[in-house]
């Protein structure tokens, strides 16, 4: 027994070793080298203070702002340790009763708006802390986000046009936008 022991301890002790220092110290390492925005958590400031994360979306309620998609994080929305959908099936009435909350709420403070409701302002992501919309979402709201701040629905729209990210490679995903980057932006912080 004694001759097993020892060398499965040694053995142990050196993939620990490796495994629980070396190897994640080494990867801090290259990632601060190699990516040093992304691996600081990639923290959009409006130079005196930190806002927020370009990765992590954030709750705006106000109808000066563009809304992202709801968060299904608890006990708060958008928290990052608790990141995770509902999964809520189709025909859970908790998810239907959620969609028609934000229908309604995207109504009341826009109820001349006739576009169709983008499913992404309607639904929460499956990790509950998407930072971006849709640019047929982001054009939603571009109405009511100019009529609040006084400003040409033009103006609005193509500085949503400015901020978007085109799909990867040209093909995965679709165009979107940051919703944190677009609300400074319009707040002139951006």
């Amino acid at each position: 027994m004694k001759s097993i022991l020892r060398p499965t301890l040694v053995l142990f002790a050196v993939l620990t070793v490796i495994c629980c220092v070396a190897y994640p110290f080494a990867m801090i390492g290259v990632g601060n080298a190699l990516f040093p925005y992304q691996a600081s958590g990639s923290i959009i400031s409006n130079g005196a203070n930190n806002v927020g994360s370009e990765l992590i979306g954030q709750e705006f309620s106000s109808p000066k702002y563009f809304w992202g998609r709801l968060s299904a994080t608890g006990p708060m929305p958008y928290n990052a340790v608790n990141s995770g959908g509902s999964n809520n099936a189709p025909t859970n009435p908790a998810l239907t009763d959620e969609i028609k909350g934000r229908i309604a709420a995207l109504k009341a403070v826009d109820p001349d708006n006739k576009l169709p409701l983008p499913v992404d302002l309607v639904t929460s992501s499956a990790s509950g802390l998407d930072p971006e919309i849709s640019l047929a979402a982001a054009y939603y709201q571009v109405s009511r986000v100019a009529h609040e701040r006084k400003l040409p629905e033009a103006q609005v729209r193509a500085l949503v046009d400015k901020l978007s990210t085109p799909q990867y490679l040209g093909f995965f995903g679709e165009t979107r936008v940051n919703v944190l980057k677009l609300n400074l932006a319009l707040d002139g912080r951006g």
